[in-house]
């Protein structure tokens, strides 16, 4: 058996941690993983694995030589795409994540128009609310809000959002205008639990106020709802309410007390050598987000 092969038979066990699902999933036979797994440790002279009869676990060893391979088996498909063109021509299946409310409303109307513009892409959307680690979870592109940890992505900024106070036009007239954040103790505040886990809200200069909701829901959209219907005030983030802004059936508060804008970043791991479906898509999304005023 080649190395290359046995490297690929090395990574997806590393991957499944075990033998047997290794075995079916590549089509195998269960003793024929097993010699490729203990050709390479002959090889190199080192145990890549710690084997017991319920788990399979890489040794010390295993796991530099796992990131190593990974990176060899990664250059081999580039030079491999590159000789067949799929670096010139989009194809192959797109994965994107985003949050929820960013990804249907800001994201998603890309993904259709780039699905529109090149026939020979499919695409899959992951849009959730929490931290996706893209790597390992196969992602494509990522579209984040917020402060990025230092990374080996590429990260290019599209945009920026601030986090807003706003309430109906209707709820101002019945029960008035907050002035000041510590106004916020004497109205009615909806708060979504999938936003804020702190009760305590940081606004502009280090200004700290403790909101006790008396509405909780656990969407934004339940909280913006409310506040559209004039129940009482929320906080989330501008483009989440740009439809109702622009309606006149929301209106931003206490803006002069914001915290300073988030970023707005598209990623993806490929960095120059992404191919083609990665960099015609991050050329459009890029360009489509820059234009929106919303997130401008």
């Amino acid at each position: 058996m080649d190395r290359w092969q046995a490297m690929r038979i090395f990574v997806k066990v590393a991957e499944t941690e075990s033998f047997a699902d290794t075995a079916r999933q590549m089509f195998m036979s269960a003793p024929a993983v097993t010699r490729a797994v203990a050709s390479l440790e002959d090889l190199i002279g080192a145990r890549l694995f710690v084997r017991t009869t319920r788990s399979v676990k890489m040794t010390e060893a295993g796991a530099r030589y796992f990131d190593d391979c990974r990176r060899i088996l990664a250059d081999i498909a580039e030079a491999e795409a590159a000789a067949g063109g799929s670096y010139a021509t989009p194809t192959g299946t797109l994965y994107i994540t985003a949050s929820v409310l960013f990804g249907q409303m800001y994201v998603l109307p890309i993904v259709t128009r780039y699905l529109d513009t090149y026939s020979t892409v499919k695409a899959k959307t992951l849009f959730v609310d929490r931290p996706v680690n893209i790597v390992d979870e196969g992602i494509d592109v990522a579209i984040r809000i917020g402060h990025l940890p230092d990374s080996g992505l590429t990260a290019i900024k599209v945009g920026t959002v601030r986090r807003v106070m706003c309430g109906s036009p209707k709820y101002f007239e019945r029960y008035g205008v907050p002035k000041s954040p510590a106004d916020l103790k004497d109205h009615r505040i909806a708060a979504s639990t999938a936003a804020w886990a702190s009760p305590e809200w940081r606004f502009a200069d280090d200004q700290r106020v403790m909101v006790e909701p008396v509405l909780q829901c656990n969407t934004n959209e339940a909280v913006i709802h409310s506040a559209r219907e004039g129940w009482g005030l929320t906080r989330v983030l501008h483009y989440q309410i740009g439809p109702a802004l622009m309606a006149g059936e929301l209106q931003i508060v206490l803006s002069e007390y914001e915290e300073p804008p988030m970023p707005i970043h598209i990623l993806h791991p490929e960095g120059r050598h992404a191919p083609a479906k990665v960099r015609t898509f991050v050329d459009m999304a890029s360009a489509s987000l820059r234009e929106n005023r919303l997130l401008n």
